[in-house]
């Protein structure tokens, strides 16, 4: 399965007045697993970004001056994500925005929403946690998601975030990216496999029991997990748990 998490800042809240969009950053999972085909692109809105947003994300209009416009990007972007299910915070604002760049080019775009299906994390966010904050940088609270680089709003920094926020919300645990480089030498013996060839020196390495604090907060999070995929933890029940 193909998912697409995809943001976007733009130069003002509502597209009815003309806004633009500015940035698109998506990242893609197959599988629940983050891949590493990324898309990101800023453009040159045609237009001036409004001070309020250039507040938000950092975003100036002296920096977009050389980027290419929409319909320069609008077919590289769209064949990117072509069949995709599309995972979005706050979906409505995001699809919005994407639909009237392609229907400004009247070029036979189809919506977004019309070709791709769609995932809003917010409205997902607001089912399990009712009454709660859900905004994105709540959400990396509440599931302990680093966020700490995120000093301004980037649409792809924004978007690997929620990826993260994504798979805690619906499965409790987050996908590993590791490649087959990445898990594996040039000879094919597994990084398992050559950490128990570590020599004996080296092992084996001491073991700190954890505190009754630290036990309490490890239970919370099992069942902040559970409840979010079907009262399983993957984890728990291939490991055990004190």
């Amino acid at each position: 399965m193909r998912q697409i998490v995809l943001d976007t800042e733009t130069t003002g809240l509502e597209v009815s007045q003309g806004h633009r969009i500015i940035e698109i950053g998506c990242v893609e999972l197959v599988n629940r697993r983050l891949t590493g085909n990324h898309y990101h692109q800023y453009i040159n809105p045609e237009r001036e970004v409004e001070q309020g947003a250039i507040e938000v994300h950092g975003i100036t209009n002296e920096f977009l001056a050389d980027k290419p416009v929409f319909s320069q990007i609008a077919a590289e972007f769209v064949d990117y994500i072509a069949g995709a299910e599309l995972i979005i915070h706050n979906a409505p604002f995001d699809i919005g925005f994407l639909n009237a760049e392609l229907q400004r080019l009247d070029a036979g775009y189809e919506d977004v929403d019309k070709t791709c299906s769609i995932i809003d994390t917010l409205v997902m966010a607001r089912s399990k946690h009712p009454g709660q904050r859900n905004s994105l940088d709540a959400l990396c609270a509440r599931y302990m998601v680093d966020n700490s680089q995120r000093e301004l709003h980037g649409a792809l920094l924004d978007s690997e975030i929620l990826a993260d926020v994504y798979l805690l919300l619906t499965g409790g645990q987050t996908a590993l990216s590791l490649s087959d480089h990445d898990s594996s030498n040039s000879s094919g013996t597994s990084l398992g496999e050559r950490l128990r060839r570590l020599p004996a020196d080296r092992m084996p390495l001491p073991i700190t029991e954890p505190s009754a604090d630290e036990l309490a907060a490890e239970q919370a999070l099992f069942e902040t997990m559970a409840a979010g995929n079907g009262g399983t933890v993957l984890w728990r029940e291939m490991f055990g748990s004190k």
